[in-house]
């Protein structure tokens, strides 16, 4: 039972968009590993751009400097 769990900023990412993932990560694991999309989870974390870091650097100020 594979549980996948993908972390995007929660910053335009849309309902299709999401959909797609999941069709996608669900395929992947069928063809790759054998895996049954009955049994796949795939959950989609929207996280704040505040409550994301990179460099030590919260996304909001690194896109607020472009």
């Amino acid at each position: 039972m594979p549980y996948v769990n993908i972390r995007v900023t929660k910053q335009g990412v849309t309902a299709e968009q999401k959909e797609k993932l999941i069709q996608g990560v669900t395929r992947l694991l069928q063809d790759v590993l054998g895996k049954k999309p009955s049994t796949t989870y795939v959950v989609i974390d929207e996280v704040e751009t505040d409550n994301w870091g990179v460099g030590g650097e919260t996304l909001t100020a690194i896109r607020k400097r472009g």
